[in-house]
């Protein structure tokens, strides 16, 4: 045995040392990294700037609602707001967002997402935000948090202009286990090694394949199976 080796391999002979698996965060965005959830909020920035009506407003917080109670059907919903998207270049949603970051949501990063992303770094895993959200919306947030990765709903452009419709699947559900696979192909970890930071019940598909599940802020569904399986709930 080679007492130089951590792992007592003999590697004199050139031999290539065993590899360690990466292991990866992942994190939720609205009611999880941000303690609001972005979609009415930014309805509010968009009617502060003359673009949404009052009944677009209420609208919001009725979606809003049942996301709470967990019984939004979160996907028709997407269709029915990046529908809502076409015609319009894909330049002016990225710089409305960065404007509706800094103004609507910056203020809502909880302190405790911002300590778990440093501690996650500074053990050198990867860490991702995993979002139903469109990556206008999160990519702001992770440039402000130092995360170099976001798995987000993908918009339909041609020629710089959204059609008004998603790219398949959703990152919702199962298509955010999906979504979250193809990452973990590109940088090289394992979904069944890692650890999801979530709120919502819509989330239940990726938490159910991670080795370690966070749940933060939890709707009342999530709240009850998480109790039930003895899983680690927090509030941020």
């Amino acid at each position: 045995m080679n007492a130089g080796s951590p792992l007592g391999a003999d590697l004199s002979n050139g031999a290539t040392p065993p590899k360690i698996p990466r292991r990866a965060a992942l994190f939720d965005m609205d009611r999880t990294l941000l303690r609001r959830e972005s979609a009415s909020l930014y309805v509010r920035y968009q009617r502060d700037i003359g673009e949404a009506s009052l009944g677009d407003l209420m609208q919001a917080l009725y979606w809003v609602g049942q996301y709470t109670l967990g019984i939004l059907d979160m996907e028709s919903v997407a269709k029915k707001v990046v529908l809502q998207l076409r015609g319009m270049p894909e330049t002016v949603m990225a710089a409305r967002c960065d404007d509706f970051f800094s103004q609507y949501l910056e203020e809502h990063i909880t302190d405790e997402g911002r300590l778990a992303v440093r501690r996650h770094q500074a053990a050198g895993e990867v860490c991702a935000i995993v979002t139903g959200a469109s990556p206008y919306l999160s990519w702001p947030l992770a440039h402000r948090l130092g995360i170099e990765h976001v798995v987000a709903t993908e918009f339909e452009i041609e020629n710089g202009i959204f059609t008004g419709r998603a790219e398949a699947p959703l990152c919702l559900a199962e298509g955010k286990v999906v979504r979250a696979e193809r990452l973990a192909k590109k940088l090289d970890f394992k979904l069944e090694d890692a650890i999801f930071y979530t709120d919502s019940i819509s989330d239940l598909p990726l938490l159910e394949r991670v080795a370690e599940r966070v749940i933060v802020n939890p709707d009342p569904r999530l709240r009850r199976v998480a109790e039930r399986r003895g899983w680690r709930i927090e509030r941020w």
